[in-house]
This record gives C-alpha cells, structure tokens and sequence, in this order.
C-alpha cells in the first residue's frame, strides 16, 4: 500500500500534482480532515477492494484543525502504515502572481483583510513543520507543466526502481539558486561561451558548445573530480535513506555550461542501471 500525503502552499501546484498521481494510477482524496486520516488509513488497510496507491491533500483550507495532522500521522505510524509526503513550494512572488492572474482568493485572505503576502506568510508559517517533515519537495517557482508532470511521475510510478531518484539541474544564476536543491555546483569559473558569436545562440545542448566547454584545460581539470565526489556522495545520500537528491549545476545565465554539465552527469549516472535519473534545464528558455 503507496500511500502519499500532499501538502504545500496554496496556488503552488497541489491540484496539478493530484491530477497527475490520478494519470498514474492513485486513488486521490482532496482536502480531507486532518483528524479523518487514520480512519481512512484503517478502511484502506481493511478494505477487500483497497486500491494499492493512494494520496490525500491536506492543506491549510483545514483552518485551525490542520494541526491535528501530526497526531493523525503519529496514530498511522503506530498501526504500522507507511507513507510519504509530498510538499509543494513556490516563492511569494511567484504564488501573488498566480492569485493575481486567477483572480482566486487566498484561504487567509479573509484574515489579513485581503492582503495576499501576509496571507502567504501566515500559512508559510503554519506549514513549516510539515516541511520539515516532507519526504519530497519541488520547488515550482520556475517549473513549467510538463517538467512538474515529469518530476512527479519520476517519484511514483510503479515501473521506476526503488532507487533513490535524482534530478541533474541546471540553471542560472541570474534567476535564482533552486531552493530544492540538495548540491549545488557553480561552473561560472569556466570560459563562457556567450561571448563566442557562433556559439552565443545555441545552447548546451549543441553539440559545438559541449565541445567549446569540454575542451578547455578547465573544465578537463573539473570533470574527473567532480564526477568523483558525484559517485562518493551519491551512496552516502541513499544509505542515509534520502528520498530524492537534486544536484544544481549553475552558470549565468543557464544555457551553456550549466547545461552542458548536467547532461555530462546526467549520462555517466544513467550508466548505472540501478540509478533512477532525470534531467531539467530549469533557465535554457530564458
């Protein structure tokens, strides 16, 4: 029995994330009643026809009972149920922009006399605990849809080994650090190619500026050690039972030698085929 519990900031991305569980396969359950999880836990442990993945949202729409979440947690814990949850994170800016092009009100709004950052604050707040407790976060502040549909998909579906998933990222300095990320490695010390004519409207993902990055006496220097403390780190992390690892790769502006470093990495772990691997090119569009 899969069962994951959803959770996260509202206008982050909750019901996109439960439409796509819904498309692999899980029995989804929106904003249920904190203190309704153990005995739905119970009528799925004892139900004939029980589904075999299941996933409940739990938000901040519980008001003031979305603290009994932690006891409810602790009474399926004890009956022996295993489950994960799943928080979704977007920064202010990005969740007022949401609200503000959606027209959609905030649950707190009421509270705080329609101030949509305080709102967001106050359930930031409320919601940190919880964080703390996820077993996976994404971060959707820059994620398009079907990089989240992928990423999801990447955590839960069944045919995917159980081995820990990890995400190859590049990105760019100039829009942010990804705050999901587990590692983060800065390549802005290599010769750029933007500043090459041929090279300044290509990306990564070409050919002639892999070999632009690659072959300079730099990069030939990074790559064996940081493939090194790549295959050192990566069983640590799986030993310690870490649900996910994002490994940021970040130059400038995200579209030449982050990238190019990211699918570097990327393929020498799909070289392993116990590995669970996927890549994203958070900036390559900007």
């Amino acid at each position: 029995m899969q069962l994951i519990i959803v959770t996260g900031l509202s206008g982050a991305g909750k019901s996109k994330a439960v439409d796509i569980l819904e498309d692999i396969g899980f029995f989804c359950v929106d904003n249920m009643p904190p203190k309704l999880v153990p005995a739905f836990a119970q009528l799925l442990l004892k139900s004939t026809e029980q589904p075999s993945k299941a996933a409940i949202v739990i938000d901040i729409r519980a008001g003031d009972a979305f603290k009994d979440l932690f006891d409810s947690l602790d009474s399926i814990k004890e009956m022996g149920f295993e489950f994960k949850i799943l928080f979704i994170d977007a920064s202010n800016e990005t969740l007022i922009n949401r609200y503000k092009e959606t027209r959609r009100k905030h649950p707190l709004a009421y509270k705080y006399k329609g101030s949509i950052n305080e709102a967001i604050e106050a359930e930031r707040e409320v919601l940190q605990p919880i964080r703390k407790m996820a077993d996976y976060i994404i971060d959707t502040t820059s994620l398009k849809l079907t990089a989240f549909r992928e990423r999801v998909a990447s955590l839960f579906l069944e045919n995917v080994k159980f081995a820990m998933p990890i995400q190859c990222m590049s990105f760019g300095f100039k829009y942010g650090i990804p705050a999901d990320a587990d590692l983060v490695f800065d390549v802005r010390c290599l010769p750029n190619p933007f500043y090459i004519d041929e090279l300044k409207n290509l990306t990564g993902l070409d050919e002639p500026v892999r070999e632009y990055v690659m072959e300079r006496k730099q990069a030939k220097g990074l790559v064996p050690k940081l493939l090194d403390l790549i295959d050192y780190l990566v069983p640590l992390y799986r030993e310690e039972g870490k649900s996910q690892l994002i490994i940021a790769i970040g130059c400038t502006g995200g579209r030449h030698r982050s990238v190019a470093f990211a699918e570097l990495l990327y393929n020498h772990l799909s070289n392993d085929k116990g590995m669970n691997v996927m890549v994203m090119h958070r900036d390559i569009g900007r």
